[in-house]
């Protein structure tokens, strides 16, 4: 049993080292230039230790984010208040507001958009309206809403955060109001 503690500590420490060295590379470089070597030497890790992980660097960046971008979903989803999703959100965004910037710039940025993606399917598919729409309907606004609130959080985080994240969501919420109502018009 030690061993496999052991074990799955080297491999903790290995996915750790592999994230601290790929976010310090893409400071200087975007995604698509980094090398796997360069990124273990970097991180001080075996190459094998990277296959063992990873199948792709994007793959680092995707278990970076993943987890706190589905916590902030999980909210919504378990009906938390307002004030504790707003409390999440500021946090999400003070926490990684740099990385999140260096996504754009790094040329990664399209990771996120996948995983805020996927979360906002999961979300539309456990809310009462999914199943009055047409498959049709279903697919195109998921894409389109997801694409606008993605963008919309981009804005704000990438003009300085002006305005009240309150204000944001609030936005965000009557967006998603309206497309709902326009959908069943139809």
């Amino acid at each position: 049993m030690a061993a496999t503690k052991h074990a799955q500590q080297i491999k903790i420490d290995s996915q750790q080292y592999l994230t601290t060295a790929l976010f310090q590379l893409l400071q200087t470089k975007s995604l698509n230039e980094i090398k796997v070597t360069d990124l273990i030497k970097r991180a001080g890790v075996s190459r094998m230790a990277y296959y063992r992980n990873y199948q792709d660097v994007s793959d680092i960046l995707r278990q970076y984010f993943k987890p706190q971008i589905d916590r902030l979903f999980d909210d919504v989803l378990l009906g938390s208040p307002s004030e504790e999703k707003l409390a999440h959100l500021q946090h999400y965004f003070d926490t990684l507001s740099a990385q999140l910037i260096l996504a754009d710039h790094a040329n990664f940025e399209y990771v996120i958009a996948q995983i805020f993606l996927e979360n906002m399917q999961h979300y539309y598919e456990q809310t009462p309206t999914w199943s009055q729409l047409t498959p049709m309907q279903r697919r195109y606004w998921t894409t389109f809403m997801s694409h606008g609130v993605y963008a919309i959080w981009r804005e704000w985080l990438v003009s300085g955060r002006s305005e009240r994240l309150a204000t944001i969501h609030d936005l965000i919420g009557s967006f998603q109001n309206a497309t709902v109502q326009a959908l069943r018009v139809k």
